[in-house]
Formats: C-alpha cells, sequence, structure tokens
C-alpha cells in the first residue's frame, strides 16, 4: 500500500516540476527569439530554438511520467530526434547570417542571455534531484546543463562582438550551440535505442510497425488490480 502511494506521490512530483520548467522554457523561447530576430544574433536565436527544444523535452517527459519504460524509451527518442532536426536549423540560420552579414547588438545579446541563465540555473536546481532517473527526467536535467554552457557562451560572445567589433563571435557561438545540441540529443537517440533493442518485442513492433498501438495485456504478462489509499491502480509483474 506505503509502496503504491510513494510511486504516485512521485509521479505527480515528477508532473508539477515538468509542467513548472516547460512553461519556464516556453516563455524563455519567445523572450530569446524575439530579442535574437531584433538584435540580428544567431547566438541568441539558436539558444532561443535550444529553449524551445527543451519545452518540447518537457511536453513529451510529461507523457511519459507513470509509464513502462519502452514507452518512456520511445517518448526519449522523439526527443533527441526533434533536438537533431532544430540543431540543423540552427546551422542553417548560422550559414545564411554568414552569406549575408549581422550586426548583432549587444546589449540585448547581454540582458537577455543573463535573464535566461537565471532561469535555466533555476530549472537545473529543481531537476538536479533526478540526474540519476529514469531516461526522459535525466533527459530534462541534461537540456538545462546544456543550457547554461549555451547562456554563458553567448555572454562571452557579446563581449568579444564588442571588443573585436565584428559578428564572427556570435556567429561562432551559434554554430557551438547547434553541435552541443547534436552532442546532447544523439545521446539520449542512442541510449533510447539501445533500450528499445534490448526488448526483442518492443523493437519488432517499434520496426516492423511503428504505429501499432500500445502491447495488450497478454503480451504484457499477468497484471494484476490492487487497491490501497491511492485508489485502484494496475501493476505489471514481469
Amino acid at each position: 500500500m506505503s509502496e503504491c502511494c510513494g510511486v504516485n506521490a512521485q509521479d505527480k512530483e515528477q508532473r508539477t516540476l515538468l509542467w513548472t520548467v516547460l512553461g519556464l522554457n516556453g516563455a524563455m523561447f519567445f523572450v530569446e527569439f524575439i530579442a535574437g530576430w531584433i538584435g540580428q544574433s544567431s547566438g541568441l536565436m539558436a539558444d532561443s530554438l535550444d529553449m524551445l527544444a527543451d519545452a518540447m523535452v518537457y511536453l513529451v517527459g510529461l507523457y511519459a511520467v507513470g509509464k513502462a519504460i519502452e514507452y518512456k524509451a520511445k517518448a526519449a527518442l522523439f526527443n533527441g530526434s526533434l533536438q537533431l532536426l532544430l540543431a540543423g536549423f540552427i546551422l542553417f540560420d548560422v550559414l545564411m547570417r554568414i552569406i549575408n552579414g549581422s550586426q548583432p547588438q549587444t546589449a540585448v545579446m547581454l540582458w537577455v542571455s543573463l535573464l535566461a541563465l537565471g532561469v535555466n540555473l533555476f530549472c537545473f536546481v529543481l531537476l538536479s534531484r533526478y540526474r540519476a532517473g529514469d531516461i526522459n527526467m535525466r533527459a530534462s536535467w541534461i537540456c538545462s546543463r546544456n543550457d547554461m554552457v549555451a547562456n554563458v557562451g553567448v555572454i562571452v560572445s557579446a563581449g568579444l562582438v564588442v571588443w573585436l567589433d565584428s559578428a564572427i563571435p556570435d556567429l561562432v557561438i551559434g554554430g557551438i550551440i547547434a553541435l552541443v545540441i547534436v552532442q546532447s540529443s544523439w545521446k539520449i537517440v542512442a541510449e533510447a535505442k539501445d533500450i528499445l533493442t534490448s526488448n526483442p518485442e518492443v523493437a519488432s513492433r517499434t520496426i516492423d510497425n511503428p504505429n501499432e498501438g500500445p502491447p495488450s495485456q497478454k503480451e504484457q504478462g499477468a497484471k494484476k488490480q490492487s487497491s490501497s489509499c491511492c485508489g485502484s491502480y494496475t501493476h505489471s509483474t514481469k
């Protein structure tokens, strides 16, 4: 009984936490994207898309909370793939700015990056207790860690733009952020694939018929219904 309550309480706690960091990252995406567009900063634009990717990570993480490991692995696979796609978009934006030129506004870069750093530090502290948890909570913690590195990079690049009187540092940090996203998201994708392939039934279902619904009760194994202070729940036994 106490174990059931503990599991449900943990799921509820994780959902509340993910909704909190989702809201913060979603808000900062709009702030940084608009600021980067107005301030002609590749670094801010890249960091805003990184925020968007993180918001999507948290959203899919909410879907995965309390579900079986195969669902979590598939959610993580989607997260990593999305980040890889956005990283490609960031690199394309940097390339266009190299070709067409840009004049980043350093004051905008500095203050918005400081705000983003504060938000990401707050999220990082909230998520730190789950850094050794399941794959989606760990992915959320990794996202916040990478974001802080990106924020510091944009702050440093703003100073270099002033010192060198050149947009090159801003373009460089935009490219670096994209590469950081590629590196971290590739790890998430690789780990998710490893989990899926380690279970033959899940791997077969994913590869042969990706649109097929969740496994039946027979495939999942015997299930038992129990009741407790948390209400009725279904517990799988393997």
